[in-house]
């Protein structure tokens, strides 16, 4: 394990929780092994461990960049991850205005719908 990987599953377990992690490497098999190596060493080494933005900043671009590119499987996660970064409800919901405009209307109103639906869900549990 490289410094960078280190690195990236501490930034990992922090954002996302250790429940979700320990299920994500529960599933990991031989297959997409090299593939989870790149994403904790680049997505979570590199640029989630980066103090040149906020946490709470990162949730929001990520948030917007998701829906923008109509990757919406990773927007759930990523408002879940807003508990441990700071990004509010109200942080979210004007990103996706910003999406609505220069990406397109169906998309943020699909990630807003998306987003209500997680932190409805977020308040529900313990």
């Amino acid at each position: 394990m490289t410094d960078r990987h280190a690195q990236g599953m501490a930034v990992r377990r922090s954002v996302l929780g250790d429940d979700h992690v320990d299920r994500a490497e529960a599933k990991r098999t031989e297959f997409d092994s090299a593939f989870q190596d790149l994403i904790t060493e680049s997505a979570w080494g590199t640029v989630w461990a980066s103090d040149a933005i906020s946490r709470r900043e990162r949730s929001m671009l990520t948030i917007a960049l998701l829906a923008a590119t109509g990757n919406f499987e990773e927007i759930a996660m990523h408002v879940r991850a807003t508990a441990r970064t700071g990004a509010s409800p109200q942080d979210i919901a004007e990103a996706l205005q910003h999406v609505a405009i220069y990406a397109g209307v169906p998309r943020a109103n699909h990630a807003l719908k998306i987003a209500r639906e997680t932190f409805a869900e977020m308040k529900e549990q313990p």
